[in-house]
């Protein structure tokens, strides 16, 4: 008895496999082609879900767009992004104390940090909190701190599977809908690169990019 007829009817009847999906981080200096449309459009999908680092609903696209513009032109600011097939889809940002702090120079702030709902799933959370790391040593920061709301359940626990360590929580950390939310506080010790010791120059991208493929 012959089965070729059955295999090949099974074969042409396999559904076709999907597309591999391309992700990768980067950090921004410049807008090209529709990037800020895309970061727009990205944090407003964030604000709406309940993730929009201070924004309770979506600003006009105007103002969004002067806040994503504004933050490139900060020398103070480093923004990394994510993004999906192409598309900006997430974001963070280090952000370096001012000059006349020098008491806190040796720690940076992370914020800004999201990524879409419809991208998630990927790793980019990860990496973004990847490329922070690799850019907060290059830049000789013994420590990044950040801040979250008590409801950001996901963003939690990302944080402290990434060694980062609650150290204070705020019972009025924020106010959404009439009611206050508990906030906490979070560290990271920093370990300092190779690069910074030795004083050599290296590519943050090319680290970031070896990060997301191991992921």
């Amino acid at each position: 008895m012959s089965w070729s007829g059955d295999r090949e009817d099974r074969c042409r009847s396999a559904p076709a496999k999907p597309p591999a999906v391309t992700t990768r981080v980067e950090w921004l200096t410049h807008f090209a082609g529709i990037d800020l449309q895309d970061l727009c459009a990205a944090t407003e999908q964030a604000i709406l879900d309940g993730n929009g680092f201070g924004w309770l609903k979506a600003p006009p696209r105007d103002k969004l767009e002067s806040y994503w513009r504004g933050v490139l032109l900060v020398p103070e600011r480093d923004l990394v992004v994510a993004r999906y097939d192409g598309t900006i889809v997430g974001s963070a940002q280090l952000v370096r104390p001012p000059a006349n702090n020098e008491a806190q120079a040796f720690a940076a702030q992370v914020t800004t940090f999201f990524v879409a709902p419809f991208a998630r799933g990927h790793g980019l959370a990860h990496g973004l909190l990847d490329a922070i790391d690799v850019r907060a040593a290059e830049r000789g920061f013994e420590a990044i701190e950040l801040s979250v709301r008590d409801t950001q359940k996901a963003a939690i626990a990302l944080y402290e599977k990434c060694c980062y360590v609650r150290w204070a929580t705020k019972k009025k950390y924020a106010k959404v809908n009439g009611a206050f939310v508990v906030g906490h506080y979070y560290a990271k010790e920093v370990v300092p690169s190779q690069s910074t010791a030795t004083g050599a120059v290296t590519d943050s991208d090319s680290k970031v990019a070896r990060m997301a493929r191991r992921r």
